[in-house]
């Protein structure tokens, strides 16, 4: 067993904490709100009231928060994770991130003598609640060694990207994808729509070839039914593509369709749509073509 400290049970964060009890660990949750104080007691562990009774004694401390000012005010805060640990113990943030904030994650750890990972995720809040996450590592190799066995609890994929700060960079990729698979899905549901075609049927065949995705088998009842209840929320994405375009930015490179991808995602966002599910990309399909997910 284990004592783990977890900051952060939010969507993602409750049922990751929550397969962490269920393998045994004595784990010591942490909610800032009253909404995610209550998404604490869900997880089984011990809820607790500040950040530091939850670092206080632990050996690994996992923070999975929305975005960099709220991890950087966790992690160093005057009552913060840094503060709070015990030098030697693995500080492991599952949050994404923007690359250079992971590295200030990174520094501060190290000037207080603790061990750190970046260890971003993507699989959604299915596959945090299956515990089939894919699971991003940037940081010391031997460090995630120590470690693996409770990221293995959480995610089926658990891959070494290289250096602090990769596991953020990863993501940012992955971010990019997911949009652009979830706007490809969308823009195909249009077309099939347009032509008349059986579309449960046409995403089996779909789905079953070459155009088949995570996305596709994950996201096509949302699509489908309209319902666009929030497991990756639009805002979120919005965020993350905000880093992918300051990446791209700071490395001068010209990626024309992540500008239209940032572009769409807004563009949700910008209608009312920040605590939609991503997949409510495709009402801005439909939109864009005179048609209601009713019609």
């Amino acid at each position: 067993m284990t004592v783990i400290g977890f900051i952060g049970p939010g969507v993602m964060g409750r049922p990751m904490a929550a397969n962490l009890v269920a393998a045994g660990h004595d784990v010591r949750v942490y909610g800032h709100s009253d909404r995610s104080r209550a998404r604490a007691e869900s997880t089984g562990g011990t809820v607790v009231d500040s950040i530091r009774d939850a670092c206080a004694g632990a050996d690994v401390v996992f923070t999975m928060l929305p975005d960099g000012p709220a991890v950087l005010e966790a992690v160093t805060g005057e009552d913060g994770v840094v503060a709070s640990m015990t030098p030697g113990t693995v500080l492991v943030d599952h949050s994404t991130i923007a690359p250079a904030e992971s590295l200030a994650v990174h520094a501060a750890a190290a000037e207080a003598d603790l061990r750190c990972l970046d260890a971003p995720v993507s699989g959604g809040e299915a596959g945090a609640v299956e515990g089939a996450l894919s699971i991003m590592v940037g940081g010391d190799q031997e460090t995630l060694d120590e470690v693996r066995s409770l990221l293995e609890v959480m995610g089926a994929t658990v891959v070494h990207v290289g250096d602090p700060g990769s596991g953020q960079v990863v993501k940012a990729a992955n971010q990019l994808m997911v949009a652009g698979h979830l706007q490809m899905l969308a823009e195909a549901l249009v077309f099939l729509r347009a032509h008349g075609a059986d579309l449960p049927n046409a995403l089996d065949v779909l789905g079953g070839g070459l155009a088949g995705s995570t996305v596709l088998e994950r996201k096509r009842a949302a699509m489908l039914t309209g319902d666009f209840t929030p497991g990756f929320r639009i805002a979120l994405h919005d965020k993350d593509l905000g880093i992918v375009s300051e990446a791209v930015r700071g490395r001068g490179l010209v990626l024309p369709a992540t500008g239209l991808m940032s572009s769409l995602v807004a563009s949700v966002k910008a209608r009312g749509g920040a605590g939609l599910d991503h997949a409510a990309l495709y009402g801005l399909a439909l939109e864009l073509n005179g048609l209601k997910i009713t019609d």
